[in-house]
């Protein structure tokens, strides 16, 4: 589905490293780029780059870059950048390559460890771009837009990253760990008094851009011991809704709990935030910008839940809260081994995307995390009934445990090509 002045744009190059899968190594729609998790795979080889784990590293922010390259973009058109490492241990060495790329502006960030990444490599590197034309040139809502950064004291301040950048519609945030600002320490106490202090900071950035803690969209959990979801959701629940309006209609972001083999400062718990822009960054017409507003949406036809909404729209987005392989009559984990579940996940996704008019030629990224990367081949089997072109861009971690004991956990970015009501 497009819209008059968006259209879902697919596009490769032969100068990264090609798609080990069924997707396309960046997706643009409106003013956003969504980037394919690049692998340091050397573009002609198609194996893993010789080397350690500064190599790897290079190969990968290299690949992004050939990408970036490729579509009239640069480096500093970087909104986002996420480093996936298998060891921990590894970020120090990661960062002096990521200074390398990003010598002056810094794009906002999250790290983490995982059980696993495709090919058993050591780091793999996800990127999220500005696209400040629009999908169509010249469209009446392109504009010429900038992009913004922020930082506050009143949060943890890094030279590695900004604290929110926000482009567009979007304020997307660095993830939040447990630290005090002040201290520059951990806080003191367990899980409950990290998650705590994760959604303080949170709060604090918005405070400092003076925007509400309601217009989060979606909310991604990095938990440590995805045994302690309860106390996580606990002081959750503190924190969401925030204001009376939300209250009264019972809105909370949507949502993604992903199991961390470690976290940095080995903290318990990290947490990263997607935020509305309502006016987006000027300079920009009132024309278009006005009447934006979120639209949280559920159906019965997928599993609902208290603590995460099934999709929130805003602008030309619909954010997914991460799928498990749950009847949505029954609650419970369907029968069968990878290949049922997989096709579970995908079928919730489906039912969510058709509750708001869309269809899945809308999925701009897909997000998988499994329990066994040996699984992604029978996973690739299911999911090409679903995406049979290969379009979306695609992450594909390996993780610890899911919630439930399940194998998969799938969520998802989609289209909106409309607009949030009113309509444009």
């Amino acid at each position: 589905m497009s819209s008059k002045v968006n259209s879902l744009l697919a596009r490769n190059t032969e100068n990264a490293a090609k798609a080990i899968g069924p997707y396309s190594q960046t997706v643009a729609f409106s003013h956003y780029n969504n980037l394919s998790a690049q692998l340091p795979v050397d573009p002609k080889s198609g194996a893993l780059v010789s080397g350690g784990i500064r190599e790897q590293a290079e190969q990968c922010f290299k690949n992004i870059k050939a990408v970036v390259d490729s579509i009239g973009h640069v480096m500093s058109d970087v909104i986002r950048i996420t480093v996936f490492v298998t060891n921990i241990k590894d970020a120090d060495a990661v960062d002096e390559v990521y200074k390398t790329f990003f010598p002056t502006y810094v794009p906002t960030r999250t790290t983490v460890a995982v059980a696993a990444l495709p090919m058993n490599a050591l780091v793999q590197i996800e990127a999220l771009i500005s696209n400040g034309e629009g999908t169509i040139p010249d469209a009446p809502q392109s504009g010429d837009l900038i992009k913004l950064t922020n930082n506050t004291s009143n949060a943890p301040v890094s030279t590695l990253s900004a604290q929110a950048v926000a482009f567009s519609h979007y304020n997307n945030l660095s993830a939040q760990l447990p630290v005090d600002p002040k201290s520059g320490r951990l806080v003191a106490g367990g899980v409950k008094e990290q998650t705590t202090q994760c959604l303080k900071n949170i709060k604090a950035i918005l405070e400092s851009i003076d925007v509400p803690f309601d217009d989060i969209v979606k909310i991604n959990i990095f938990l440590k011991n995805l045994a302690d979801i309860d106390a996580v959701n606990e002081v959750y629940s503190t924190f969401f809704p925030d204001s009376a309006i939300a209250r009264t209609v019972g809105y909370v972001p949507a949502r993604t709990t992903v199991a961390a083999s470690a976290l940095p400062m080995d903290a318990l718990i990290q947490i990263e935030a997607v935020v509305s822009h309502g006016d987006g960054t000027p300079p920009q017409a009132v024309e278009h910008r006005h009447g934006i507003v979120i639209w949280a949406n559920n159906t019965q036809n997928a599993p609902e839940c208290s603590l995460c909404t099934q999709t929130v729209a805003f602008s030309h987005y619909n954010h997914l809260s991460a799928q498990l392989p749950l009847d949505a009559k029954t609650g419970e984990l369907v029968a069968g081994g990878i290949r049922e579940q997989t096709e579970q996940c995908l079928k919730n996704i489906k039912a969510i995307v058709e509750s708001i008019s869309h269809v899945m030629e809308d999925v701009v990224k897909v997000n998988i995390f499994v329990k066994n990367i040996a699984d992604m081949d029978a996973v690739d089997e299911v999911y090409k009934k679903f995406f049979p072109g290969g379009i979306p861009a695609r992450r594909t971690v390996g993780v610890s445990a899911l919630q439930k004991d399940a194998l998969i956990q799938i969520d998802a970015v989609v289209a909106n090509a409309e607009g949030t009501p009113p309509k444009a």
